[in-house]
C-alpha cells in the first residue's frame, strides 16, 4: 500500500470513529478484490450503485452513487479531466429537450444546480462525477449518465483525487 493510500486510510478511519451520525453520507472502507487496477484508480459499478476507490488490491472506499436512467446508461474507461467547486451548470441538449423549462444556465451554488457543492467533469466533457442538491436521488437510477454523489461525499473524493485519475465505470 502506498503511503498516501495508507495515510488517507487512517485518516478516514479516525474520521469515522470519532462521527457516529449519518453514516449513509461517509465513505465506507471495503475489502475488495482489485488486482486489475491501480490505486488510485475510481470503479462505478452501476448496477451497485456504489462508487469504489481503490486504496490497494485489496481495500477501498465505497460510496453510493445515483447512476443513468435506462437508455443512459454507459461503460467504460475515461480519466478526470476537471475540477470544479460549486460549478455553474448548462443542461446538455438531450436534458434541454426533455425539460424545456430548465434555464440555460444555472449559477454554482444555487440550490437549484443539480452539480451540488462539486464536480469532477470525464474526458470527453459529456459526463461528469458531481454533488446533487436531491440527496433522495442517490443509490437509484436517475441521471442523464453522470454519477450523482452526495454533497459530503463528492467534497471527501474531490479531495482524493487528481486531474488525470482513471475513472472506470462497469455495469
Amino acid at each position: 500500500m502506498s503511503r498516501k493510500f495508507a495515510v488517507a486510510l487512517a485518516a478516514t478511519l479516525g474520521a469515522v470513529a470519532l462521527m457516529s451520525q449519518a453514516a449513509e453520507a461517509r465513505p465506507e472502507i471495503v475489502g475488495i478484490h482489485a488486482d486489475n487496477y491501480e490505486p488510485g484508480t475510481i470503479v462505478v459499478k452501476t448496477n451497485e450503485r456504489r462508487l469504489y476507490l481503490i486504496l490497494d488490491s485489496g481495500h477501498a472506499m465505497r460510496y453510493p452513487v445515483g447512476v443513468g436512467k435506462s437508455g443512459k446508461q454507459w461503460a467504460g474507461t475515461t480519466k478526470i479531466d476537471g475540477k470544479y467547486r460549486n460549478p455553474a451548470w448548462s443542461p446538455p441538449a438531450e436534458v434541454k429537450r426533455d425539460k424545456p423549462s430548465i434555464p440555460n444556465v444555472i449559477a454554482g451554488g444555487s440550490p437549484h444546480n443539480p452539480m451540488g457543492v462539486a464536480a469532477m467533469t470525464l474526458a470527453g466533457g459529456e459526463y461528469a462525477i458531481h454533488g446533487t442538491n436531491v440527496p433522495g436521488s442517490v443509490g437509484g437510477f436517475v441521471s442523464y449518465g453522470c454519477i450523482r454523489m452526495l454533497n459530503t461525499d463528492i467534497t471527501d473524493l474531490y479531495s482524493r483525487v487528481e486531474i488525470g485519475t482513471t475513472v472506470v465505470v462497469t455495469r
